[in-house]
């Protein structure tokens, strides 16, 4: 155990044979790719919560923005939430490729130059959110303090007509949106629709409160990756799991985007513009990006076939 500055907090160390060479050969023969055959029948509905782009979300955050920018920024959420404005496309083959190479047992991709895993420091670069906070709360676990309707609510663009307002922004209708953003972009809920599973942390988020989101987010990533190798190994149909597959593309994007031949520096993000905003002949809808989340975000995706996933493996 390494201690910290802060009282009765403590980090794990290093423990074990320094050369993990053994560990990481005995792994390898126990990952989905050694395990089982491939196949993309196996992969049908897998990425049906991917948070596709949603009619007036990008005005609605427009709005929120304009009153809550400087709060934002002061609890680490602004470059995440402004990510949900770009229209991600998802490289299927890749994530599917690399979905065989996971190892539980590493909590990481075992892959022929060796193990890679997204960590914190990846959180951190690509969303900007929360990763140093102390969390004392069971955030998830809190019943917020008002409700919802949401269950008479077909669609999320219902639920944005429904509680998008006019006039000054109060707490209720953040709320209310980071609800949408943290189920929708950040946790793409199973149900794909709306609900107030994440209700309390948006309140929490609204009201000012601190906590670290990145590393929520970091350990849904780990229990999506676990549940797909889980049903891998046992050749069961991946399904709906719910979970943040555009984080995993993202940092996969990032970290092989010269073998994918993606140039990151030459990529554009839309700008803070209205929806229906007219351009004049010389403007443009989209300016370079700040920061490598920007860049990830807007790369071009591909398809689920055959032929694309044999060319990762």
């Amino acid at each position: 155990m390494i201690p910290t500055d802060q009282p009765h907090f403590q980090c794990l160390g290093p423990l074990g044979n320094s050369d993990p060479t053994d560990l990481i050969n005995a792994e390898t023969n126990r990952i989905p790719f050694r395990a089982k055959n491939f196949s993309l029948d196996l992969w049908k509905d897998a990425f049906r919560s991917w948070p596709s782009p949603t009619k007036g979300w990008k005005d609605w955050f427009l709005r929120i923005g304009n009153s809550n920018e400087v709060q934002w920024g002061e609890r680490k959420l602004d470059q995440c939430i402004r990510l949900s404005i770009a229209d991600m496309e998802r490289n299927e083959s890749l994530l599917i490729a690399a979905s065989y190479f996971w190892s539980d047992t590493l909590n990481a991709f075992v892959f022929g130059h060796g193990p890679a895993s997204p960590t914190l420091a990846d959180v951190l670069m690509l969303t900007g959110l929360d990763i140093s906070t102390v969390d004392n709360s069971h955030l998830f676990d809190n019943r917020p303090s008002s409700k919802v309707e949401t269950r008479s609510i077909s669609g999320w663009s219902r639920y944005i007509q429904k509680y998008r307002k006019i006039g000054s922004v109060g707490e209720r209708e953040h709320t209310i949106f980071l609800n949408m953003w943290l189920d929708k972009f950040v946790f793409c809920g199973r149900s794909a629709g709306p609900n107030s599973v994440y209700l309390s942390a948006a309140q929490k988020l609204a009201s000012g409160g601190h906590f670290p989101l990145g590393r929520y987010l970091l350990g849904s990533v780990y229990h999506l990756l676990h549940q797909v190798a889980e049903k891998l190994l046992l050749g069961q149909p991946i399904g709906n799991l719910r979970g943040p597959w555009w984080f995993i593309n993202m940092w996969l994007s990032v970290h092989m985007h010269k073998r994918l031949g993606f140039n990151l520096f030459a990529q554009r993000f839309p700008r803070d513009i209205a929806e229906d905003y007219e351009l004049d002949d010389e403007e443009s809808a989209t300016r370079s990006p700040l920061n490598y989340g920007e860049a990830a975000i807007v790369l071009p995706g591909t398809g689920g076939n055959e032929d694309q996933v044999s060319r990762f493996f």
